[in-house]
């Protein structure tokens, strides 16, 4: 199994048993092939009493000593059925996840920092329904619930949120349920072969826009106004786009206007990571030049503007729609 695929080693700062329980945690887990699909079967599907069901045994045992003790041939029956009861949820227990196949939908990029959603596909073949299936991520608290109709499928979102940008390794998942007496825990453990793209977090107060290049033949010289917008505007005309529409002026002066695509043009504006000041050196610092960047990328993308962006090594020339911002904001979580 390649490095890539192995899961994240545990800080060597836990606590002494905390660590030893990581450890047979991650050599457990580097067995679990990574796929993006998976049937539970009986290989894969685990189950031990939860604690009421600890209770319910410790109950049965007293119950069973009195019973012979007094010669009560009612405790006897209560005994019994209680187990009957007990051995049939454990039944039912483990039949609810076992047969079902999870499938894991490709993952949405997300930015740095913020909500992630990894949604999970779940299918059943069985005829009747399945309750009560929780999925998580493995070691978290946060559960997300959901029932399966008979020969239905279910989706199930789980939340991430990562903190550093890049091609990711999802983490592991967990799917568990208590149905029907919450006396049982039946769970599996699934290592999801996807990887997440994470772009930089945007900067949350980005300054303008950089002033724009004269394109090939172009005039020598483009001014900008300090909100970042472009000189090139003329009369709203009927017809015009609305993404042509200088909304801001319209908000402020109640005034019309359009930007003018024809002198725009004779410029090119280029988001250069050797333009955004001081925070080309370092790299705290040039992760914080790859967040102005990426804040540009979005709000030129609002704006309608085309664009282009230069990294060291990397060039994308000016455009605009949805492909070219992604494009954009990939150069920039990959770089």
């Amino acid at each position: 199994m390649s490095a890539t695929n192995q899961a994240p080693l545990p800080s060597p700062l836990l606590h002494p048993l905390q660590h030893v329980r990581a450890r047979i945690n991650h050599f457990w887990l580097n067995r679990v092939p990574p796929a993006d699909s998976t049937t539970l079967t009986q290989r894969n599907v685990y189950i031990l009493p939860t604690r009421p069901g600890w209770m319910l045994g410790l109950t049965l045992l007293v119950l069973l000593i009195a019973s012979i003790n007094y010669q009560l041939n009612l405790g006897y029956v209560l005994t019994f059925l209680l187990a009957g009861c007990a051995v049939v949820g454990m039944h039912v227990c483990h039949g609810t996840l076992r047969g079902l196949t999870l499938n894991l939908l490709a993952p949405a990029p997300a930015f740095a920092g913020h909500r992630a959603t990894v949604t999970v596909q779940l299918h059943s073949q069985r005829k009747t329904p399945r309750y009560g299936i929780g999925l998580a991520v493995l070691g978290t608290t946060q559960w997300s619930w959901t029932d399966v109709e008979p020969q239905g499928s279910a989706k199930v979102q789980i939340v991430l949120h990562p903190q550093r940008r890049g091609l990711q390794q999802l983490p592991a998942l967990t799917a568990q349920t208590h149905f029907p007496l919450g006396t049982f825990r039946v769970w599996t453990v699934w290592r999801p072969a996807a990887r997440l793209l994470v772009y930089p977090a945007p900067e949350a107060q980005a300054p303008p826009l950089p002033a724009g290049e004269p394109s090939a033949g172009g005039a020598r010289t483009v001014q900008r106004h300090s909100s970042g917008e472009f000189d090139g505007v003329r009369a709203y005309r009927r017809g015009d786009p609305l993404k042509t529409v200088m909304w801001k002026k319209v908000a402020k002066a109640g005034e019309w206007v359009s930007r003018d695509t024809r002198q725009a043009q004779r410029f090119e504006l280029w988001l250069d990571l050797a333009r955004v000041g001081h925070f080309a050196g370092t790299a705290g610092t040039r992760e914080q030049g790859l967040s102005r960047l990426c804040a540009w990328v979005i709000a030129s993308d609002q704006a309608g503007l085309r664009y282009g962006l230069r990294l060291p090594g990397v060039e994308i020339a000016p455009g605009t729609g949805d492909a070219h911002k992604r494009a954009c904001l990939s150069a920039l979580a990959l770089y």
